[in-house]
């Protein structure tokens, strides 16, 4: 497992990091705790010791397994959490509402710095640990200066909470208004073959700022393992049943476009998904891709993709393919 470093931090990361979103349940549709932490063991038993999760998934529940999961093994790990989304507070900017099987939840992004050093201190206890290595803002919160949120992060260095500070989901103007105030370690924004709109103006900042890259969803919430038929029907509480990638023409082309690269995975003995994340990593300028994982087997197989190198003709190939892949009202 190659290990990179985080911008200007001291901060180093494995280039794929465990995703902590599905084990939370929280939007889904639900998680063994037992499977989860074995998915955690599988992942730094592979060397993938860097986990992200974030406070709101499954209001509080991802970080209290990933602490569960780490016991003893905390100076094996490199911790990534975010804060910003309050389930548990009305203050700030409305988000969005969520129903599933614990109720309605509005969701209120709050980046005061009040809220930030008292969810710190939420995390840090559901985590079982004195300090975070990554803390990053999750969504913007347009109801606050980034001025503030990043004091905030800065008070939490000097006190050692925290080793270094990221943002997430943020544009080039966030980010300039946020170098300002506090050395930026990553950003981490949404980024796969099919959703490459960071390319356009957040890589190249980042890449010409010494800022570095986490992408999440590079399997494009598994669709890019090519398991998914058109007709698939997703459990309650599973938020693919409403995304546009997730709709039965957009499902059929992808799966077409994927057998068009399958040789290429061929080649190297990989699954589609590991070459989807194989690919994913070797992308100019990105540091290290989420990916989750709900038990052992599956985190297993999706870190073997650190070990595929692609050759410059086999990353023409694919990016020819992707040139003529149309999907319909998806954002790319």
């Amino acid at each position: 497992m190659e290990f990179r470093k985080l911008g200007t931090s001291d901060l180093k990361v494995s280039s794929i990091t465990f995703g902590a979103w599905a084990i939370g349940g929280w939007m889904w549709g639900g998680a063994e705790e037992k499977d989860a932490i074995a998915a955690i063991d599988a992942s730094i038993a592979g060397g993938a010791t860097s986990i992200d999760t974030a406070a709101v998934y499954g209001y509080g529940r991802s970080e209290e397994i990933v602490g569960k999961a780490i016991k003893g093994k905390r100076d094996q790990v490199q911790l990534l959490t975010k804060f910003g989304l309050r389930w548990d507070d009305t203050e700030g900017d409305h988000f969005f509402a969520w129903t599933d099987e614990n109720g309605e939840k509005n969701i209120y992004r709050n980046a005061r710095k009040k809220s930030i050093i008292h969810e710190c201190e939420q995390s840090l206890k559901r985590l079982g640990t004195d300090y975070i290595d990554l803390y990053q803002c999750h969504w913007r919160d347009p109801s606050t200066p980034v001025e503030e949120t990043m004091e905030a992060l800065n008070q939490l260095i000097k006190e050692g909470k925290i080793k270094a500070a990221g943002v997430s989901n943020y544009t080039v103007e966030d980010m300039q208004a946020a170098l300002k105030v506090c050395p930026i370690a990553s950003d981490q924004p949404p980024y796969s073959m099919i959703v490459r709109k960071i390319e356009k103006d957040v890589l190249p900042f980042c890449r010409e700022n010494n800022i570095g890259v986490i992408v999440y969803s590079p399997l494009q919430r598994g669709l890019l393992t090519g398991k998914f038929s058109p007709d698939v029907k997703f459990k309650e509480g599973d938020h693919r049943g409403n995304e546009a990638h997730f709709q039965p023409e957009n499902i059929k082309r992808t799966n077409a476009f994927l057998e068009k690269i399958k040789p290429i995975a061929d080649n190297h003995k990989a699954t589609l998904g590991q070459l989807v994340i194989a690919w994913t990593i070797a992308q100019p300028g990105i540091t290290s891709a989420l990916v989750g994982a709900r038990d052992a087997v599956q985190c297993t197989e999706n870190i073997k993709a650190a070990d595929i190198k692609l050759s410059s003709d086999e990353l023409k190939e694919i990016a020819k393919h992707l040139e003529s892949l149309e999907l319909q009202g998806a954002k790319a």
